[in-house]
Formats: C-alpha cells, sequence, structure tokens
C-alpha cells in the first residue's frame, strides 16, 4: 500500500491539473462570453439603426403623401382659372351702369357657389389692388406714372387674378405698377 504522503501528492497533482483544465474551460468561456456580448451590441446597434431608418422612412412617405393630396387638384383648379376669369369678367359687364346685359340671380347663384366649393378645396384669390409689388407674387404687365409718391411701386390695376392652393402659388398675378 502506498504512504499517506504518496496519496496526498497524487491527489495534489489530479488537483493541479484538474484546475488548470478547469480554469482553461472558464478562460474559453470567458472569452466566448466576451465575444457574445460584442456580437449582441452589434446586433443591437444594428437593429437601433434600422428602427431609426424605418421610422424616417415612415414619417417622409407621410409627409409626401400629405403634399401629394394637398396639389392632386393643381392641374383641375389650373384648368378651371380661365372660367372663374370669363364669369368675372361677365359680372363685370354687367354690373357696370351703361350695360343693358344683366346678370340673372341664377348665374351670380352658380358663379358664387362655384368659389365657395373651389375655396373649401384650398383655393384662394389673391388681394393684390393697393399692395406693394412682389415678383414672388406678381407678374408685372406694364408701368404707368403714380398718381401720388405713396402709389410708386404699388399695384394700381389687376388684369388677371393670382391664385393660391393650399397656400402655394398655382398662378401669380398679373398686375399694372405704378412708378
Amino acid at each position: 500500500m502506498a504512504s499517506k504522503k504518496e496519496t496526498d501528492s497524487a491527489e495534489a497533482k489530479k488537483k493541479k491539473t484538474g484546475s488548470k483544465k478547469s480554469s482553461k474551460k472558464d478562460d474559453k468561456l470567458k472569452m466566448e462570453l466576451e465575444e457574445m456580448k460584442v456580437q449582441l451590441a452589434e446586433q443591437k446597434d444594428k437593429f437601433l439603426r434600422l428602427f431609426a431608418e424605418f421610422d424616417n422612412f415612415k414619417k417622409r412617405t407621410f409627409k409626401e403623401n400629405l403634399e401629394i393630396r394637398k396639389s392632386a387638384g393643381q392641374d383641375v383648379m389650373q384648368a378651371i382659372l380661365p372660367v372663374l376669369d370669363d364669369f368675372e369678367r361677365a359680372k363685370k359687364a354687367a354690373d357696370d351702369d351703361d350695360s343693358i346685359e344683366q346678370f340673372s340671380e341664377g348665374v351670380t347663384l352658380v358663379y358664387n357657389k362655384i368659389y365657395s366649393v373651389l375655396s373649401v378645396k384650398g383655393l384662394k384669390a389673391m388681394e393684390t389692388n393697393g399692395e406693394t409689388f412682389d415678383p414672388e407674387l406678381h407678374e408685372a404687365i406694364s408701368e404707368i406714372p403714380a398718381g401720388s409718391d405713396e402709389m410708386k411701386g404699388k399695384i394700381i390695376d389687376t388684369i388677371e387674378r393670382g391664385f393660391l392652393l393650399n397656400d402655394k402659388i398655382i398662378r401669380h398675378a398679373k398686375v399694372v405698377v405704378g412708378k
């Protein structure tokens, strides 16, 4: 039989080799854990970036759709504007004291109804007479001498009214400016 010293030394050797093996396993597991943490952080970052990108896409698409809806009727509105101009000229001619023609009440109602329907859809006529000339809003057809100094650079007469659709210019006003 082996002596007690021999058994103790054999057990100590086993513990050393066992602890070396378990130490290597622990180190390996720690390294794998660190790698997994790094991968998780990368995946989390990718997810957050993708989520933010998708959220921006949704917002951008919503804004684009809103703009499209606002300006969807622009072509129709621009096609109707000459008809409104003709209506206005006819009404002005009929309202003139020298005119023998009359603008019937029914036609006046139709005229008012067209304007009210179009204004509900976002169409708004520009008020120009007496305003300061703004090349962003107005198109100067001609210049005439102003009656007074305060009328210089101001709009004397409107040849063709300008219109806004949802606060966006769809037709510039054609005006006569005082100089």
